[in-house]
């Protein structure tokens, strides 16, 4: 294995933040042994005692939210207001998963065979959480939250540049009450990881596998998740359409729409990536959405009043170019945007493009940036058949005056989330992912409670 360093650097400076020694071969067996032993041990536990080490979990993540927001924003880069929004949501998650999961996991009776019959959820063991760095804490908290309630116990197999978060997680579970070893970091150099997490997929001690991440990750994941015949969840990417039909209010659409877009950068998979847009409110949509996405704040992250940051990565912003470029020798239009900006090798100007077409890059791939593509349509039938012209189904939303009309088109759109009117976005109580290349599986809500357990039958003769 590796034994160079994980260097952690700051997208937005360019300068490095801090260098983990990665782990060698024996400090991951330990890691192991101790997790699978602490799990039993917290299995054991009753369901109140959990909740309460959660909501006390809670209150960490608030009593330290600055600090912990400070974390994520020189790791990755975004923009500090957004960075405290998500450790409070981190908080939320732990507090609703210590109300709900006590109802949701008792056990059921059920009229069935036998003198009693009834439906209980015991947890499946270790879980194994692959997460990226795009939400560096959520991410891991709407797996960690659900889990831990369940019984479980978990290995953090974080995105190393974001190390750093990764292991401020680790501590402030363990500062609220978490025996240390039931949830862990595991700091492995980035060549080494998938022979790392093959191995640790194939190991009896692990139980099952959750990954958010890109779709290569998920395949090499689901292959050894497969392979060794074990439970796996899978979140990939997203190119959320965001439909706009012609009876839409544009003072209250455009807003949105630069709120759908520009989140994080533009680096969610949960974004809205194309605009679709009905011909008669095309070119009005595009001139109003640009102007409002040209007068959004570029500047350093720690600045509260900033609205787009640096990409998380200098070869982010670099992948993003060129989608753009490309798109635009094929004869997409730039209404704003469309460069990097001088700030730095991460930064790139937030961008709106008209005039595409399905096989440009911007329509093809996924964009993870600060860029958007308006494509027009004229038919209600033509609208779906674009926002189902991608690999991906993770989110969609359409906006109509007529609530009714949209949902009819929204529900021939395939995605795991439809928003009708509103932003789409995840929320603790309700179940989220996709289907198609977005993955497969669901976290959060009362189907999050349960992903990682065994419904178990018992019936008494």
């Amino acid at each position: 294995m590796s034994s160079d360093p994980i260097v952690t650097v700051n997208p937005s400076t360019g300068a490095e933040i801090a260098h983990y020694q990665p782990m060698t071969g024996q400090d991951l067996e330990a890691v192991l042994t101790g997790v699978a032993a602490a799990q039993h041990e917290w299995a054991a536990t009753s369901v109140s005692t959990r909740a309460e080490v959660l909501r006390a979990v809670a209150a960490q993540l608030r009593k330290n939210a600055d600090d912990l927001a400070q974390i994520a924003t020189a790791e990755m880069g975004k923009p500090i207001t957004e960075s405290v929004a998500e450790v409070e949501k981190c908080a939320w998650v732990c507090e609703y998963y210590a109300d709900t999961s006590p109802v949701v996991l008792a056990d059921r009776d059920v009229d069935a065979a036998g003198s009693r019959s009834w439906i209980r959820h015991e947890p499946l063991g270790v879980v194994l959480a692959i997460m990226p760095w795009n939400f560096p804490f959520w991410q891991v908290f709407r797996f960690a939250a659900p889990a831990l309630m369940a019984g479980n116990g978990g290995l953090l197999k974080h995105s190393p540049n974001v190390t750093g978060t990764a292991l401020a997680i680790e501590e402030l579970l363990t500062e609220a009450g978490l025996p240390r070893d039931v949830f862990r970091t595991l700091v492995i150099a980035e060549p080494d990881v998938p022979d790392v997490v093959s191995s640790l997929i194939r190991d009896d001690r692990v139980a099952a596998v959750t990954l958010t991440g890109s779709n290569r990750a998920g395949s090499h994941v689901a292959a050894a998740a497969g392979e060794a015949a074990k439970k796996s969840v899978l979140e990939l990417g997203g190119s959320d359409p965001f439909v706009v039909l012609q009876d839409a209010d544009l003072e209250q659409v455009v807003p949105k729409a630069v709120a759908a877009r520009f989140l994080n950068t533009g680096q969610s998979c949960l974004c809205a990536k194309r605009f679709i847009v009905h011909q008669s409110l095309a070119e009005e949509f595009g001139r109003r959405f640009a102007e409002a996405v040209a007068a959004l704040a570029v500047g350093s992250p720690l600045d509260a009043s900033t609205k787009i940051g640096p990409l998380a990565r200098p070869d982010l912003a670099d992948n993003l170019d060129r989608q753009v470029r490309e798109s635009v020798q094929a004869g997409a239009r730039v209404l704003t945007g469309g460069t990097a900006l001088a700030n730095g090798p991460a930064w790139y100007a937030p961008t709106v493009l008209v005039d595409v077409t399905l096989d440009m890059p911007v329509m093809a791939e996924e964009t993870f940036g600060p860029a958007a593509a308006v494509i027009a349509f004229d038919t209600d039938e033509e609208a779906v058949a674009l926002a189902n012209a991608t690999p991906y189904g993770l989110g969609a939303s359409v906006w109509s005056a007529d609530p009714d009309r949209a949902l009819a088109v929204g529900t021939q759109i395939s995605s795991g989330a439809l928003f009708i009117n509103a932003v789409t976005a995840s929320d603790p109580r309700l179940p989220f992912g996709g289907v198609k290349q977005s993955g497969y599986g669901r976290e959060l809500g009362e189907a999050g409670a349960t992903e990682f357990t065994n419904v178990r039958t018992v019936v008494v003769g």
